[in-house]
């Protein structure tokens, strides 16, 4: 009876299911699809010379629906650096966001090489802490990389988001943020990406291209410009007649919701990697449906 129930668990459909109760069940150990949040129960029986084995498979999120009493772990808000070179409109939406409550993630500190731009001005009106990196020529501001991980670690910063900074970041932070740091750049990459694409660069060369499809992407960091693993990307379509400014302000618009969306994700804890190093968004509405 016991194992008639533990089955019926994981297939509530077919919860009349026939088994011998007189027999005694053994789960066994069963290869699963990893870090795609499906688990599965293989349990056998031995009638006569003959030994039975059945298996089932259940959504770590259906069987946590079914056990009754069992409730689920607050997630945790997340804290959150931004990084920028400029006016910083990402930065802003995101932080934003989060004073909306729609995102599960606070700003605690804004990262830019440079102290007088428009996102860090944007960042001392909010009361947000401004660190210069990297260190300033001919100037005593700004830290090192060392005093950089340092710094976001007393913090307790959870992930680390790039919104228009254009230095490369050092292999010490990705090291101690592995899997940890998102970027957004303004092209479907892997097409016009790396060093030297960026700003009204990128949609110049889109357009030049003859290319019918633009739109940003956000991908996560690694030692080099914009060849880390794609996360999300939306197209937008590129109009015959188009200039690279006309094409920017589209493209930027959907930037500002796609950013958002992908840290809601990420502060959600709705990241899922696959076995081949691809990282995969799961669903807010379908725990099934990944993106």
């Amino acid at each position: 009876m016991e194992a008639q129930q533990t089955f019926s668990r994981f297939c509530p459909k077919h919860p009349s299911l026939p088994l011998p109760s007189h027999k005694k069940f053994q789960t066994l150990p069963c290869a699963v699809p990893k870090n795609l949040g499906i688990q599965r129960l293989c349990c056998s029986y031995t009638e006569g010379n003959n030994k039975r084995v059945f298996c089932v498979s259940r959504t770590v999120v259906d069987e946590a629906k079914n056990v009754k009493g069992e409730a689920a772990t607050p997630v945790r808000r997340k804290k959150l650096a931004v990084f920028v070179s400029g006016g910083g409109s990402n930065f802003k939406s995101i932080h934003q966001s989060s004073l909306k409550g729609s995102l599960h993630g606070d700003v605690l500190v804004l990262v830019t090489n440079k102290p007088d731009c428009g996102g860090a001005e944007y960042a001392r009106n909010n009361g947000i802490p401004v660190v210069v990196f990297p260190k300033v020529k001919d100037g005593s501001d700004g830290l090192s990389p060392s005093e950089l991980v340092d710094t976001l670690r007393s913090l307790q910063v959870d992930f680390i988001l790039l919104a228009g900074y254009l230095k490369l970041i050092p292999v010490e932070l990705i090291r101690a943020y592995e899997k940890s740091i998102l970027n957004i750049h303004p092209s479907l990459l892997p097409a016009f990406g790396g060093k030297g694409y960026y700003g009204m660069k990128v949609h110049k060369a889109v357009i030049a291209s003859g290319a019918r499809y633009s739109g940003p992407t956000i991908h996560f960091v690694d030692e080099h410009y914009d060849t880390g693993r794609i996360l999300a990307q939306r197209a937008v379509p590129v109009l015959a007649n188009d200039t690279a400014e006309e094409l920017a302000a589209r493209v930027l618009k959907e930037e500002h919701r796609l950013y958002v969306e992908t840290v809601e994700a990420l502060c959600e804890e709705r990241i899922v990697w696959r076995d081949d190093g691809v990282p995969l968004i799961r669903s807010k509405d379908n725990p099934n449906e990944f993106s």
